[in-house]
């Protein structure tokens, strides 16, 4: 028989199990009534036993956290496992995995104050993040902090980074990928190891390919702030005929700041545009797709975490830095583009158009074709 009190015997808790919340049942009592302990002496067959605790502080861009994501595959096999936690502004992109996934508000802020961690990893040279690495508890930190008011390196491990991201010409001659800088930051060595994001459930009943022919995503916009970026509308119009008529289905691709742009591109290409939407029906889209042809955005990000072919236009970014783990190629229009990370073209031989307008519709579809054959 059940303890009359069961409230008095705290001992029998497994708090360390990765399921246990405190405030809340956790998920097995909730879908199998089990406890921690049964009547009978038997730990719970989800006891799955945690030992301390690691932050990661990534706050945004949304791409940017999703390209951090590899280093909790790296947390995770370590034994024993730590609880992972996770502060960002968009915890709604964050993989299950992750133990606990916190937004950027006050409430949070407080949690994280009264918790002593084994590791603290800081990723974001934000003045806020790296103030709240300054003064959170932790055995070990990482990353970037702050000195003086200004983000500085906590260590030499951070210190490549860090470089590049204040003179352009290191940056420009950076050999490593994105992932290989954040295991450096973190002290552990790089082995390819891939985006953690959880796929979408269900299918977005605004958009079904007819048949069993392949879906190539566009994503037509790039944000307001590189517009050095963008790829003549005139030229997307052209991509998405020649897709149709070599029998693809096209799926226009974007949020809100190109909702105008993509009608027109649907209106005269014949493409699909069911419009924009939030996040995890945006990447219900992308999941829809077979491959997607993008810009450095966060539709990138999401094709590649969610594993579709990729066709990446560049060509104000170091080519180095993009980790696409062979599902697909980088193009970078013909001819030097002086412009590098700079939000408009300024080079007198682009302007005011910029260099994309050098990257060919010919040599973007040979790059679809080859990625991803009609049969």
């Amino acid at each position: 028989m059940r303890d009359a009190k069961p409230w008095a015997r705290v001992d029998i808790l497994r708090t360390d199990c990765r399921w246990f919340r405190g405030d809340l049942p956790c998920r097995p009592h909730k879908e199998s009534a089990v406890h921690c302990i049964d009547d009978t002496g038997n730990v719970c067959s989800w006891y799955d036993p945690q030992a301390g605790n690691v932050l990661i502080i990534k706050l945004g861009a949304i791409g940017d956290v999703i390209r951090t994501t590899p280093i909790v595959r790296r947390l995770r096999s370590s034994q024993p496992r730590p609880r992972i936690w996770w502060l960002t502004l968009t915890p709604e992109i964050i993989s299950s995995v992750v133990d606990v996934a916190l937004p950027f508000s006050p409430q949070s802020l407080a949690t994280l104050h009264a918790v002593s961690f084994d590791a603290l990893y800081n990723l974001d040279k934000d003045r806020e993040a790296c103030a709240l690495a300054a003064t959170l508890t932790a055995r070990v930190k990482k990353g970037f902090t702050l000195i003086d008011g200004k983000p500085a390196p906590i260590d030499s491990d951070a210190g490549h980074k860090f470089m590049t991201g204040v003179f352009d010409d290191l940056s420009r001659d950076n050999t490593r990928s994105y992932p290989a800088e954040v295991f450096e930051i973190c002290g552990f060595p790089y082995h390819g190891e891939r985006y953690l994001l959880d796929a979408p459930g269900g299918m977005n009943p605004l958009f079904k390919a007819a048949g069993r022919r392949p879906v190539v995503g566009l994503n037509t916009g790039c944000g307001g702030r590189w517009v050095t970026r963008l790829w003549p509308e005139k030229y997307w119009i052209s991509l998405a005929k020649r897709l149709k008529r070599a029998g693809y289905a096209v799926l226009l691709l974007g949020g809100e700041q190109e909702h105008a742009k993509n009608r027109r591109i649907a209106r005269q290409s014949g493409a699909r545009y069911p419009g924009h939407f939030p996040l995890s029906q945006f990447m219900n889209l992308v999941n829809q797709c077979d491959l997607v042809v993008t810009a450095v955005t966060m539709a990138l990000h999401i094709a590649i975490g969610l594993e579709k072919r990729v066709v990446l236009f560049n060509n104000i970014f170091n080519r180095n830095e993009f980790e696409l783990y062979g599902l697909g190629e980088v193009l970078e229009p013909e001819g030097e583009c002086s412009c590098y990370y700079a939000p408009v073209c300024t080079d007198p031989r682009h302007a005011p158009s910029g260099c994309m307008h050098a990257l060919s519709v010919e040599t973007v579809f040979r790059s679809i074709t080859r990625l991803l054959p009609k049969s």
